[in-house]
């Protein structure tokens, strides 16, 4: 009974509110809304309130509110002094980087070079600022070398990165090669209005117009059938037709290659290995049989072609090209847990297992999925680390005093979220793994689940599983989980990769509660289990989103195989394409969950799959096995049930 005594006397109470909060959430209004007087008003109204008090918690959000709200209207006083105040914390580094920024649109170069060291995690168009900085008072010719990396990015830039661009090119570090370069790269990525900017940097001989542009992403088999006579007789010519060429093999790879075969020999030998890369990457993705034929005709890849030859060399089981593909990956990529673990798959395949052990070694003994993987080839199951010490009530208070995490905690408690995670994030930089259990710990207790796994999983040495995978609701998820016969700890792992609990998570596409049901996905749920009073407002209930969730879990895995790994791809991308993504021949699931063309499907699956061995291990409090989840992902079949096509 004292431990619950001093506990609550502890840790701060969430959900009570504070002398303030009314303000707080007005100067937020007003900042959001312009309103320079009456965020102004707020700041001292605020003050007012808390002056005999203490200071409320988020006063220093309302001053940084206040002071960058001045900084729009070119009024940087105060600055100065809220940096001294906050030193270190997220809203100095806020606060700094929006000074910095005004510094730098306004060519104030000397006092943006001093201030831009103490900024700690630049974004690009401070990064590029600095560059122009350096360029204008020191003349220093290296910050164009740095530059020039960027002209090859897809990445969208932003305006400040643009005077490098054009100091670049004026400068003649850029040539005609180098714009088709980047034109290329950005038609790849179909970013047309980037291109079209990117186009006039060429000679007027050379510059395809926006018109043409259009024309070629709207139809480009119509594009190569309208080809002119002698085409090939000019750069633009060969080039439009090769983004012709690369634009059809998006839609339809098969029909690229037979359009290529009737032209390919009016180009050189380095635009048809061009070529033939775009359309083996194109046919990689939609599992082409003829991908790694056309691979074989390729020049230099990028990263991601290489990745796909990969992909398809191992639906395939070609482990001489897996091996050959992952060495000629830059050495960063290779060492990536991913590819180090097939690389040491195709290692045994010839017969070398010692090279392949030290990779297994390498990568092995952490919680993800390929270290799990590499774990069990070492004949290691996964099993959940020896539980730290609780917390002590020193470091707990600690915690609580925290001015981050409290500014945060403040946050959630007015559901100012984004602004909370940004605050709990920004505040565990740096802290040992005793502080990281105690903030975890801290927010387990508010009910702050996703920042309590955020932090737990921080820690290096010191380990709480039961933190790092948090089970909530347990009494409300396992009965309903088995009453679907499907695996608490799989929902479990879907759970914290689709909301990490978060009860009202609400997706940029719609979906909401614990396991983020799309509406339409819960309506024809409902309908389908005949659920009573069903409306669309319930399904961020716990109950409700419970039920629906695991009852479309239920039909989603009966209409594969009742294979938990086509089910994790079905519940993130839909049942059609996880069909779909299945090969002719029987595959292992680690291949079957490699090759998911979708990048957001792929890391879901690994990571759903991966939690879920956790789950179980701390539920059942027995060694898993990875392995034997993925098993084996049946062929393709022919026969689709109406009721599986139904399905949302």
């Amino acid at each position: 009974m004292k431990h619950w005594l001093w506990l609550l006397c502890v840790l701060p109470a969430l959900a009570v509110s504070s002398p303030g909060d009314d303000r707080v959430l007005a100067a937020r209004e007003a900042f959001r809304n312009g309103e320079h007087v009456k965020l102004g008003k707020q700041v001292d109204a605020l003050r007012s309130i808390t002056g005999q008090e203490g200071q409320h918690d988020l006063q220093p959000w309302v001053e940084y509110w206040y002071l960058a709200q001045r900084l729009e209207d070119g009024d940087s006083g105060g600055v100065k002094g809220f940096l001294a105040r906050q030193n270190g914390s997220y809203l100095a580094e806020r606060l700094r980087g929006d000074w910095l920024k005004q510094l730098g649109k306004g060519r104030q170069w000397e006092e943006f070079q001093r201030e831009y060291p103490a900024l700690a995690q630049p974004d690009q168009e401070l990064a590029c600022y600095a560059l122009q900085g350096r360029l204008a008072v020191q003349q220093d010719p290296a910050a164009l070398d740095e530059a020039r990396p960027l002209w090859f990015t897809t990445l969208d830039l932003p305006e400040s990165c643009i005077p490098l661009m054009e100091q670049l090119v004026a400068a003649k570090r850029i040539d005609t090669d180098d714009v088709w370069e980047r034109l290329r790269r950005l038609l790849e990525a179909k970013k047309l209005k980037a291109a079209k900017q990117t186009a006039e940097y060429l000679p007027a001989s050379q510059m395809p117009s926006a018109k043409m542009l259009d024309a070629i992403a709207d139809n480009p088999q119509r594009a190569l059938d309208k080809l002119a006579p002698h085409f090939d007789a000019t750069r633009l010519g060969r080039e439009m037709a090769l983004y012709a060429v690369q634009s059809l093999s998006r839609k339809d790879p098969a029909n690229a290659v037979e359009y290529w075969r009737k032209i390919q020999s009016d180009f050189s030998e380095a635009e048809r290995a061009y070529a033939w890369g775009q359309i083996a990457w194109q046919a990689a993705k939609r599992h082409l049989p003829e991908a790694l034929s056309c691979y074989a005709l390729a020049g230099q890849l990028s990263e991601e072609q290489l990745a796909w030859q990969a992909r398809a060399a191992l639906r395939t089981h070609d482990w001489a090209v897996v091996k050959r593909t992952i060495e000629q990956m830059p050495a960063r990529m290779a060492a990536q847990s991913d590819w180090s673990y097939w690389l040491a798959r195709a290692l045994v395949a010839h017969g070398r297992p010692d090279e392949a052990r030290a990779l297994y070694l390498k990568i092995g003994g952490q919680p993800n999925f390929y270290s799990n993987l590499a774990d069990e080839e070492l004949g290691r199951f996964i099993v959940v680390p020896p539980r730290a010490a609780p917390p002590s009530k020193e470091e707990l208070i600690a915690a609580r005093d925290n001015p981050g995490l409290r500014r945060a905690l403040a946050l959630f408690r007015l559901d100012l979220r984004n602004e909370g995670v940004r605050e709990w994030n920004w505040t565990l930089r740096g802290m040992d793994d005793r502080q990281l259990l105690a903030a975890a710990d801290l927010a387990r207790r508010g009910e702050l689940f996703d920042r309590a796994i955020y932090a737990a999983e921080r820690t290096q040495t010191q380990h709480d599983y039961a933190l790092r995978y948090l089970a909530p609701f347990r009494e409300s998820v396992e009965p309903q989980a088995r009453e679907m016969a499907v695996d608490p700890g799989w929902v479990y792992g879907l759970m914290r990769q689709e909301s990490r609990f978060v009860m009202n998570a609400h997706s940029s596409v719609g979906a909401r509660g614990l396991m983020q049901l799309m509406p339409k996905t819960a309506q024809w749920v409902a309908r389908k289990i005949k659920f009573k009073d069903y409306h669309p407002t319930r399904v961020a209930e716990l109950a409700t989103n419970l039920t629906l969730g695991t009852n479309y879990l239920r039909l989603v895995l009966a209409s594969l195989d009742n294979h938990p790994v086509l089910a994790s791809a079905a519940y993130n991308a839909g049942p059609g394409r996880a069909r779909r993504w299945r090969a002719e021949v029987p595959l292992e699931g680690a291949i079957y969950a490699e090759t998911i063309p979708f990048s957001e499907t792929r890391d879901y699956v690994k990571k759903v799959m991966s939690n879920a061995v956790y789950y179980s291990a701390l539920f059942e409090d027995k060694p898993q096995s990875l392995k034997s989840r993925l098993g084996m992902v049946g062929a393709r079949g022919n026969a689709v049930s109406r009721a599986d096509l139904d399905l949302p």
